[in-house]
C-alpha cells in the first residue's frame, strides 16, 4: 500500500526541514503515521549500546508488529520526550495518547530523514570514530527496529546508509531485517563486500506460514525471506538467518527447528544464529497477553517462567542450543555468530548423543 505525501525529497515544515526536537507528520499508510525528525547522530558507539557492535537505525519504532519485540522500550522515550516537549502535532499526540506505547510502537514511526548525512560526518575520514572503526569493531544496521520495514520503500533512508559506508573501505558491517526488500540493494551490498566486510541476516523463526501470520501480523512470509537469503548469496553477498527469537513451546518443536534449518541450508544460508525469547519490561506489556489470548494453554507456564527474570531458564537455554548445533552439524551449517545481534549468546559445543531440548521451560 503506498504511503501518502508529501515528497519525501521536499523540506515538510512550512517549507523549511524540521529542526532538532520536532517531529512533523511526513506521511500516512492505513493507521500507520509517519514522521519526520533530525537526528543529532545515528552511530551508536560501543558505550552506547553497552554491547560489542556498534548500531545504525534508520527508523524509531517498526510497522511489521512482531508480537514478542524486544525493543518496543526505545520507541516509548522517544515519543513520551516528544509529547513533554510539545514537538508532536496536536492530532498525534491525542492519537498517541490514545493507545498504549507497545501499540504506538508500530503506529507512530519516526523516519531519520537526515540519518545518511549525519553518518557521513561521523565517519569523515581520519575522524575518531571512522578510525575506531578501522580497527576492526562491528557496525550493526536495524538493532532495533527492521531497516527495511515498510517505509523504507518510500524513504530509502537505509539505502542512503549504505550508499555513506560504500565510501569507506575497511568496515565491518551487519544488517539485521525480516524483509526481501534487502534485494532491492543487491548491488550496493556487493559493491560494499568489494571493500568491506559486509554479511546479512534475515530474521526467521519459522517456516510455518500460518504460525508466522500469528506471531509477525505484517511481516514478510517465511517463504519470501528464504528466497532473499537465495538471491543475496547469489549476489555474492554474505547472508545467514537468525532463530530468534524462539518462543517456548511455540516455535521449539524439534520437527519445525528441523525444517528450518534444512530449508535454510538449500537457501544458501552461511550461518545461524539463534536465542530463547527474552521478555523485558515493555516487551513483557504486550507478549504475556498476547500468549494468553493466542496461546492460553501456555499462559501460566510463561507467567512462571519469565517471573523473576527477562531469561527463560538456562537449562532451556543451554538445550536449545545445543539442538540447533547439532541440526547445523546435520545441515553443514555453522551455528555462532560474532556478537552479530543483540540478543545473541553463546553456542555451548555438545556431543551428538546430547538429548534434545527440554520442554519443560518453567522454573
Amino acid at each position: 500500500m503506498p504511503i501518502r505525501p508529501p515528497d519525501p525529497m521536499l523540506p515538510i515544515a512550512n517549507g523549511r526541514w524540521p529542526v532538532r526536537g520536532e517531529l512533523p507528520v511526513l506521511g500516512q499508510q492505513n493507521d500507520i503515521t509517519y514522521y519526520s525528525s533530525h537526528a543529532a547522530s545515528v552511530l551508536n558507539d560501543t558505550h552506547m549500546t553497552g554491547m560489542p557492535y556498534w548500531s545504525v537505525n534508520p527508523y524509531t519504532g517498526c510497522a511489521f508488529g512482531c508480537a514478542y519485540c524486544y525493543a518496543r522500550y526505545a520507541h516509548r522515550y522517544v515519543m513520551e520526550r516528544a509529547v513533554t516537549a510539545h514537538t508532536l502535532p496536536d492530532d498525534s499526540v491525542a492519537a498517541v495518547n490514545a493507545i498504549p506505547p507497545w501499540l504506538a510502537f508500530e503506529r507512530h514511526i519516526v523516519v531519520k530523514r537526515n540519518a545518511p548525512d549525519a553518518l557521513a560526518r561521523a565517519l569523515r575520514q581520519g575522524g575518531p570514530r571512522h578510525l575506531a572503526l578501522l580497527k576492526g569493531e562491528m557496525i550493526l544496521i536495524g538493532t532495533a527496529t527492521d531497516p527495511y520495514q515498510p517505509a523504507e520503500r518510500r524513504y530509502r533512508i537505509t539505502r542512503g546508509i549504505l550508499e555513506v559506508f560504500a565510501a569507506h573501505p575497511g568496515l565491518h558491517i551487519g544488517i539485521i531485517t525480516k524483509s526481501p526488500l534487502i534485494t532491492r540493494d543487491a548491488d550496493l551490498l556487493a559493491r560494499i563486500a568489494r571493500r568491506s566486510e559486509i554479511s546479512v541476516t534475515l530474521s526467521l523463526i519459522t517456516t510455518d506460514r500460518a504460525l508466522a501470520r500469528r506471531l509477525e501480523p505484517r511481516a514478510p512470509t517465511p517463504e519470501s525471506r528464504l528466497r532473499a537469503i537465495a538471491r543475496l548469496r547469489d549476489a555474492g553477498v554474505e547472508a545467514g538467518i537468525n532463530i530468534m527469537p524462539v518462543l517456548p513451546g511455540i516455535t521449539d518443536d524439534p520437527g519445525m527447528l528441523d525444517t528450518l534449518e534444512r530449508e535454510a541450508a538449500a537457501a544458501g544460508a552461511c550461518r545461524i544464529g539463534v536465542a530463547a525469547l527474552r521478555l523485558q519490561h515493555e516487551a513483557r506489556k504486550r507478549d504475556l497477553p498476547f500468549i494468553a489470548q493466542e496461546f492460553p494453554h501456555l499462559a501460566s507456564s510463561y507467567a512462571a517462567a519469565y517471573a523473576r527474570d527477562s531469561n527463560v531458564s538456562e537449562r532451556y537455554r543451554q538445550g536449545l542450543s545445543r539442538f540447533v548445533k547439532q541440526l547445523g552439524r546435520k545441515y553443514g551449517i555453522r551455528v555462532g555468530w560474532r556478537s552479530e545481534d543483540p540478543e545473541a549468546e553463546a553456542i555451548p559445543e555438545a556431543p551428538p548423543t546430547d538429548p534434545q531440548l527440554a520442554f519443560e521451560f518453567a522454573p
